[in-house]
């Protein structure tokens, strides 16, 4: 299948994202859908930003981020996803509005587009099930921040046809990116690896074994680790460590992926990391 017109959905960190490499590669015009007018600027400025650091670095040439620029496209209905041949959603890790989403764009979008879910825990088998096209939804979990990490987690649905997958690890390779394809269970692969170690980090702060520096700095000198595990918890953000945590624990029915006390009440408390201004550690200046 052709790629003529991509859509995603959510102007967020990773949705913003997702949006400018598929602007920056190709010829198709790419929609940025957020219902927030303010995440909507936000997610321009982001990719802007973004675009112009790549050029600074010799990355990417000028020429080549006006174009990307000219491709994107900003709305706030999801209406303007209805030529899409491919929509990404990108929303936050919230099970009822993702799948409000889905129901809503299996009735926007014709009937062979391929509707995609960037989640990073959430069944796709379930979100398919709520389409009159399962064999057309898939998972497409890209790592953060998108445009910088190769890795690309290709989920199938019980019901994604070979046909799918294949379209869309195609579409991933001209990205420049490196789809490996996973079965659909909580967590996937990456995230099932990840996450507990991240919590487990987070509970030892918890019981006073040590900072949140402290862990960092272990795990980096230590494991050679590029970044401490408490730190990337903030960049990811919090919350949606948490609601990782909550689907691998409700999902596995096992104790250790139980969410540590202290990442609720961080996340109770507003502290969702770098994209709150503070987290374990202070981003404000």
């Amino acid at each position: 299948m052709s790629l003529e017109h991509v859509a995603v959905i959510g102007a967020g960190q990773m949705g913003s994202g997702i949006a400018q490499v598929f602007a920056s590669v190709g010829s198709h015009p790419v929609t940025l859908i957020d219902i927030s007018q303010e995440c909507l600027d936000r997610g321009r400025q982001g990719i802007e930003s973004s675009l112009e650091k790549l050029v600074r670095k010799g990355r990417m040439t000028d020429e080549v981020r006006g174009v990307a620029l000219d491709r994107l496209t900003y709305a706030s209905d999801i209406d303007a996803a209805a030529g899409a041949q491919l929509v990404v959603e990108a929303v936050p890790e919230i099970v009822e509005l993702k799948r409000t989403i889905f129901t809503n764009l299996d009735h926007v979008t014709g009937s062979s587009a391929i509707l995609a879910s960037n989640t990073s825990s959430l069944s796709i088998t379930s979100l398919g099930a709520l389409t009159s096209r399962p064999d057309r939804v898939i998972g497409m979990h890209f790592m953060n921040p998108v445009p910088l990490m190769t890795l690309v987690e290709i989920i199938r649905g019980l019901e994604t046809s070979d046909e799918t997958v294949s379209t869309v690890i195609g579409w991933c390779e001209k990205l420049g990116k490196t789809p490996i394809e996973v079965r659909d269970f909580p967590g996937f692969v990456s995230n099932r690896v990840l996450l507990p170690m991240l919590n487990e980090a987070i509970q030892t702060v918890h019981e006073g074994v040590a900072t949140p520096d402290a862990v960092d700095r272990i795990m980096k000198l230590g494991m050679n680790h590029p970044v401490g595990p408490i730190a990337l918890a903030d960049f990811i953000g919090l919350d949606t460590c948490l609601s990782i945590m909550e689907v691998l624990h409700r999902e596995l029915g096992d104790d250790k992926y139980r969410p540590s006390p202290l990442l609720r009440k961080m996340v109770e408390a507003g502290r969702l990391g770098k994209k709150s201004g503070r987290g374990f550690y202070d981003y404000r200046d």
